[in-house]
């Protein structure tokens, strides 16, 4: 059941002072986790045994300095680009400029635009009515903008830089790791939290498919990266509840009943990052993110990786937007497409970065050559790719 009723109403000042005295207390309880430190690797390239029962316990863990500074500002000025690229309102043709808008031509609309500080989500029936209960909306300043940037689909035609990140080899071991040698794409959005203007991100659980599976368990719905442009506070970061991975479906409306109506939730701890790090979260662990009423930008490169036993002649559930059609059913070429955009990446990383030792994927294993980042390829690949997202 979800919950419709507002939050009260705070200034942005009295908001940013709320979240900063918890992320204080919270960030500091976060430490004693055992979650964040480099992306290390055994012998066989896994990741380390140490970070995936880490993993497997929390739900969550942050890499540090997984992307160096070089590809970090390459990938800063790229989404400056975009986002002064974006309509100037939902639905409109013209940027903030009035030049016409990017991605006017893409199968998927690849702006989400939001009202300052808001929580578009919470509460509603969207995406399959994840988002129980509403986040606290602080009041915007008298000067702000009608609309700002919330999310960004469409990552790997947007930005080659984006492509490039996708095909990263320590991170695609990772979900190899996690997720077997076959492994297959979920999706990618960029969540963009402007400073004294970013929307919130209710809490939830991103798990619309499989919970009721005689054969769940904790990683059933896959995970997520989030690459991080810039530094994080605790005030603006993803917050996670620990552990909330492995105990199935949450009642989230009681949780936040038992705290008194409060978005504050007790159990939860922020993942603090600086620029370059990279956290992973299952998609089954409770988590959201307060509107960004502090003075820090956060923006997140966010993509994520399935079981591929997850979602082969699966029906996907999760929609930004209601639809009268039936939701498909994942077979054997959707998810080759798909899955294709990953090796694609790899070979435009190592066009792009040849001194390093490209990720062997193993789908495409012997099949290099029809995927090598060429115009034709990419026109073939990308176009529209995001059509083809396994969303579960």
């Amino acid at each position: 059941m979800t919950s419709t009723t507002p939050a009260p109403t705070p200034s942005r000042a009295a908001h940013a002072a709320a979240v900063s005295a918890h992320a204080d207390r919270r960030a500091r309880h976060a430490t004693t986790l055992g979650i964040r430190g480099p992306l290390r690797r055994d012998a066989d390239g896994r990741l380390h045994p140490e970070i995936l029962a880490a993993y497997a316990e929390h739900g969550a863990y942050v890499f540090e300095g997984v992307v160096d500074d070089a590809e970090i500002d390459a990938l800063r000025r790229a989404m400056d680009d975009v986002i002064d690229g974006a309509p100037v309102r939902p639905k409109a043709g013209l940027d903030r400029h009035g030049r016409p808008a990017l991605g006017r031509d893409f199968a998927v609309e690849p702006f989400v635009l939001t009202r300052p500080l808001s929580d578009p989500w919470g509460g509603t029936t969207l995406l399959a009515g994840r988002h129980p209960t509403k986040m606290a909306e602080p009041a915007v300043d008298e000067d702000a903008p009608s609309h700002v940037v919330h999310l960004v689909f469409g990552m790997c035609m947007l930005m080659p830089e984006a492509l490039r990140l996708y095909g990263h080899p320590a991170l695609l071991a990772a979900a190899a790791s996690v997720n077997g040698d076959d492994f297959v794409p979920y999706n990618d959005a960029i969540f963009v939290k402007l400073p004294g203007l970013g929307s919130s991100v209710g809490w939830h659980q991103d798990g619309a498919t499989h919970w009721d599976r005689p054969d769940w368990d904790p990683d059933i719905h896959g995970f997520n990266f989030q690459v991080q442009l810039h530094d994080t506070t605790a005030a603006n970061a993803l917050w996670v509840v620990p552990g909330s991975h492995r105990e199935g479906r949450a009642d989230i409306v009681g949780m936040v009943a038992a705290n008194a109506g409060s978005d504050l939730l007790p159990d939860a701890v922020p993942l603090v990052c600086a620029a370059g790090d990279v956290t992973m979260v299952n998609r089954q662990i409770v988590h959201g993110s307060f509107a960004n009423s502090s003075p820090d930008p956060r923006i997140s490169i966010t993509f994520g990786f399935h079981k591929r036993s997850s979602v082969l002649g699966v029906a996907g559930k999760l929609r930004l937007t209601a639809s009268d059609t039936p939701d498909p059913v994942y077979d054997e070429r959707r998810i080759r497409d798909r899955a294709a955009v990953i090796a694609l990446a790899i070979d435009a990383r190592s066009q792009h970065h040849p001194d390093e030792v490209p990720f062997g994927y193993a789908p495409f294993v012997g099949l290099e050559d029809e995927v090598r980042h060429t115009p034709a390829n990419a026109e073939r690949i990308l176009r529209d790719y995001n059509v083809h997202d396994l969303a579960i």
